[in-house]
């Protein structure tokens, strides 16, 4: 006999984690890619660089996009991998400890101010909207949101702080629209993307 726990999974919770964790790995791995590819060829044509202001290129070869001494794809090629396995982990059934999900949610915390920070420096510096880093943006505002939700309603940060959580439970889609609103909405206001698209 399995020895699992018979609680029911978090499947919503988990899904968005396992899904947000591979399109952010694919993002890191592209990222890489072009990394390498401008390494062997500084003139070479990426294919995410669409315009002057929907691009990678500029953002690559930014200070900005080694802000740790080596380029920032390798971070979420590095961390990415992680909202995965807690996402299949959760899937098969799995509990973690509390100080588990407080460390879980101290990256996620990490990972969503970085990209706020990388999203303003790319759009108000730089100049320029990533399509790749665009992505993380869409997988990490939800992923952070979900799981700060999540734990609240645990009731991993007291009583009173557990009924916030479990009334915003349901509202975490439209808090993290907010959130990607906050990054696209400046993109469009300050560098007219659709305007360069059309």
């Amino acid at each position: 006999m399995s020895d699992a726990p018979l609680t029911r999974p978090p499947i919503a919770l988990a899904s968005l984690l396992v899904v947000g964790g591979l399109l952010g790995l694919l993002a890191a791995f592209s990222l890489t890619m072009d990394e390498i590819l401008l390494l062997k060829d500084p003139d070479a044509g990426l294919t995410c660089n669409v315009n002057t202001y929907l691009q990678c290129g500029a953002n690559i070869q930014s200070p900005q996009g080694s802000v740790f001494g080596f380029p920032n794809p390798l971070l979420g090629l590095m961390c990415f991998p992680a909202p995965v396995a807690v996402g299949v982990a959760l899937l098969a059934r799995a509990r973690f400890s509390a100080w588990f999900w407080w460390l879980f949610d101290a990256g996620m915390t990490f990972a969503i101010v970085f990209v706020f920070w990388l999203a303003f420096q790319s759009i108000f510096v730089i100049g320029t909207l990533c399509p790749w880093c665009a992505l993380v943006y869409l997988v990490v505002v939800p992923m952070w949101t979900a799981v700060t939700v999540r734990n609240l309603g645990a009731g991993l940060a007291g009583a009173t702080l557990q009924r916030v959580g479990q009334a915003l439970a349901w509202w975490v889609p439209l808090i993290s629209l907010g959130g990607l609103l906050v990054i696209f909405g400046a993109a469009q206001a300050h560098l007219d993307i659709l305007g360069s698209l059309f």
